[in-house]
């Protein structure tokens, strides 16, 4: 009999050496070790053990026979991936330029995995329950011979005969018996004592059961078009298009309910853990305990125990933010992804995957619908609908008939000349104050926490800057401390210029410094932040937003997390307080940027029985993404968007591959990303159109004392670029002149 060959994908190994590795399976190991389960194997030339996944098994290996090792030990008991797992680990690796565990990594909840010790860092929680193992007339009529001669055994079979199995503890606890009376009952046969497995399951608010929603004329439209869609068994993907406030919520819920009467799955994916509660409480609303949460604020044993409830299939519905997209439900039918033009669904960290791509291969080889919906689409999704490449679904009007809010753009120049320099424009104050007349709230926009954007000397010129990030630090009010947002180093700021002794000046508002302005200009109205700092300080995204919701507070001022999803009946204004802030930032992306989080922060306005109204401050009030955004006009904003990527050439006409170079020494990584331009150069000259950019240094160039300059590949991406691409990697991170520094590959990077 030939030996059983394992090729399997080794833990912690670097990119350039990454790739399956052929390990002989002991006859001992041969029962459990099949695809998807880990397994520990002498690795590198030190035989260091490592931890593995199994990736196919073979009856023969290209290496000789005598040279391969063995695998020492099998460490699950069932697979952990499914074969479909294993193929999109794979393809992440070619997609994405990650190892294979990395994917894996990526892929598992934490509390799966290993300590050094060999220990499951979550172990299985468990209950125990006793049962009976007569009838319960049988048990009742035992308790009643007993009640004379042993009153405890009598109580607790008394107590548990009605029900035939409860918790021990429980049982123990409401009849105040002993564990040795339990013994005692179980040592004479009437009942046993069994181990069973329960789960950690994230507390919400749960929604009262109701029925499912009644659509309007234009949501049956699109509800019928995309469920014929999913019930094809093809895979396909559809563009929901809608206004904010249209209802593609309801959409949603119809769909996924009748995914779940044809016996398949279904995972939405929202864009930020803010949204995730409000989502629990009204899909739970319809769909019970079927579904289960996961994201990145559940403790390990919470989102290993949702992971669990997904994979053995007693929930049907996944629900979460970009991680969720890896949620290991059978048969999936559809895959949803709301408010898909945002960027919280690509990783800024390894591995860097773009969810949108993973969720397309995961509908591929399930064969089933991928949905994306927006009220201001992704300017390439919105492309590939106008072209067939997608289904496109629109929604145009309001599910409660409700008018779009009435916006007014005022110019800050204006205010300025006015001798207000405040972030509350004059016209902004007097609508705040008509909404606390009436009772009503108000949402306030800044994309910048903190109290000031930075802190420099007035007389000299000289500005707080980060010792480790080519940045200036924020000035927080709160503790009087400047802060790297990037690094996370933080010094008290001194009562002087500590250059010339001069007098500080502070520059830029933040969130902090708005809530302070607030309460001095309605100082008996409540007034609450909603940003990074208060969530990591005190309170979490759903206390926050309740607290809003049911003491009716009048003003809330937030950052992003304030622009999407949110639904507050009594929200009937909206200001954005700097609508410029994004508009400039050099990404080719930047307007489609600002006029989604207007669009999306306008959309919070006027959701109930009211009607909204919407204030936009901006210094270049005759923008045309500003006049857009104010007009809701997404379609007269992609028809102008999609020209200059045209003239650009820019995505989606094209597609962007970056090669990042990071180390401590600049020159080094400047001399770095000028072989890997001079070594792309001569790999592509033969091949298809590409056009190689750089090296330029990032819009951070230096982040913790690393500095990061990059090579542009503009290309039509194939296998054979994306080959070229690997193999200048591999060959910069062995090579002795770049040692310390370190190299990875983007998809369509951020600017």
């Amino acid at each position: 009999m030939p030996d059983a060959i394992a090729r399997i994908a080794v833990s912690s190994v670097p990119y350039w050496v990454d790739r399956p590795y052929d390990y002989r399976v002991p006859d001992a190991l041969i029962a459990g070790c099949v695809p998807g389960v880990r397994v520990h194997v002498p690795f590198s030339s030190g035989n260091r053990r490592r931890e593995g996944i199994v990736l196919a098994l073979r009856d023969r290996s290209d290496c000789e026979p005598e040279k391969l090792k063995e695998v020492t030990e099998v460490l699950d008991s069932q697979p952990v991936l499914t074969q479909q797992q294993i193929q999109l680990a794979l393809f992440m690796r070619e997609r994405f330029f990650c190892t294979v565990y990395d994917a894996v990594r990526s892929m598992l909840p934490v509390g799966l995995w290993f300590d050094r010790d060999g220990h499951r860092r979550v172990q299985d929680r468990t209950v125990e329950i006793i049962r009976l193992l007569v009838s319960g007339e049988e048990a009742s009529d035992m308790a009643a011979a007993m009640r004379k001669k042993t009153p405890a055994q009598a109580r607790l079979l008394a107590e548990l005969s009605p029900y035939g199995e409860m918790p021990l503890r429980e049982l123990l606890l409401f009849t105040g018996c002993a564990r040795t009376t339990a013994n005692k009952i179980v040592e004479s046969g009437i009942a046993e004592v069994i181990s069973r497995e329960v789960f950690r399951i994230p507390s919400f608010t749960a929604g009262e059961r109701r029925p499912m929603p009644v659509l309007n004329d234009e949501q049956q439209l699109a509800f019928d078009g995309l469920d014929e869609l999913s019930c094809r068994n093809k895979a396909s993907v559809a563009l929901l298009e809608g206004i904010t406030g249209s209802g593609k919520t309801s959409v949603y819920i119809r769909l996924i309910d009748s995914v779940l009467r044809r016996g398949k799955s279904a995972v939405l994916l929202v864009p930020e853990i803010a949204l995730t509660p409000q989502m629990l409480q009204t899909f739970s609303s319809y769909f019970g305990d079927d579904i289960a949460v996961l994201h990145s604020s559940l403790s390990p044993g919470e989102r290993y125990d949702e992971w669990k409830r997904l994979k053995s299939g007693r929930a049907h519905v996944a629900i979460g933010t970009r991680s969720a997209v890896f949620a290991p439900v059978e048969n999936l039918g559809v895959l949803i992804i709301d408010e898909e033009q945002e960027d919280t669904y690509r990783s800024e960290n390894t591995p860097r995957y773009d969810a949108k791509d993973v969720a397309k291969f995961r509908c591929y080889k399930s064969g089933c619908l991928l949905v994306l919906g927006s009220a201001t689409p992704d300017v390439e999704s919105r492309y590939f609908a106008e072209t067939g490449k997608y289904s496109r679904f629109v929604l145009r009007k309001r599910f409660n008939e409700m008018e779009l809010p009435e916006v007014t753009v005022v110019d800050l120049k204006q205010e300025l000349r006015a001798g207000n320099d405040g972030s509350i424009s004059s016209f902004l104050r007097g609508e705040l104050q008509t909404n606390i007349d009436r009772g009503e709230q108000s949402i306030l926009f800044l994309n910048r926490r903190g109290a000031h954007k930075l802190v420099t000397c007035g007389e000299c010129g000289y500005i707080y800057k980060c010792p480790k990030c080519s940045v200036s630090l924020t000035y927080h009010s709160v503790n009087r401390r400047l802060i790297c947002h990037y690094c996370g180093y933080t010094r008290r700021v001194d009562d002087a210029c500590p250059d010339c002794g001069g007098i500080l000046k502070y520059v830029g508002a933040g969130t902090q410094l708005v809530e302070e302005e607030l309460h001095r200009l309605f100082p008996d109205s409540g007034v609450i932040r909603m940003d990074a700092d208060v969530l990591s300080a005190s309170m979490t995204h759903e206390q926050v937003f309740e607290r809003f919701r049911t003491e009716n507070i009048p003003i809330m001022i937030g950052t992003q997390m304030v622009t999407k999803g949110l639904n507050f009946e009594n929200v009937t204004l909206v200001g954005v307080l700097s609508a410029d802030q994004s508009l400039y930032s050099g990404d080719f992306r930047a307007a489609e940027k600002t006029f989604s989080l207007i669009t999306q922060v306008i959309g919070r306005s006027g959701r109930g029985r009211k009607a909204g109204r919407a204030v936009i401050q901006t210094f270049t009030p005759t923008n045309e993404v500003i006049r857009q955004a104010a007009k809701q006009d997404y379609e007269s904003f992609y028809q102008s968007e999609i020209r200059i990527r045209a003239l650009q050439e820019s995505p989606p006409f094209t597609d962007l591959i970056s090669i990042t170079a990071s180390g401590p020494v600049e020159h080094l990584v400047v001399e770095a990303c000028r072989f890997i331009r001079k070594r792309l150069s001569g790999l592509l000259s033969s091949g298809k159109k590409t056009e190689l950019l750089g090296p330029t240094p990032l819009a951070v160039v230096r982040v913790n004392n690393l500095f990061r300059y990059r090579v542009m590949v503009k290309c039509s991406a194939d296998a054979t670029i994306r080959s070229a691409v690997s193999g200048v990697i591999t060959e910069c991170s062995t090579d002795k002149r770049f040692r310390g520094i370190s190299f990875y590959a983007d998809n369509d990077p951020e600017f």
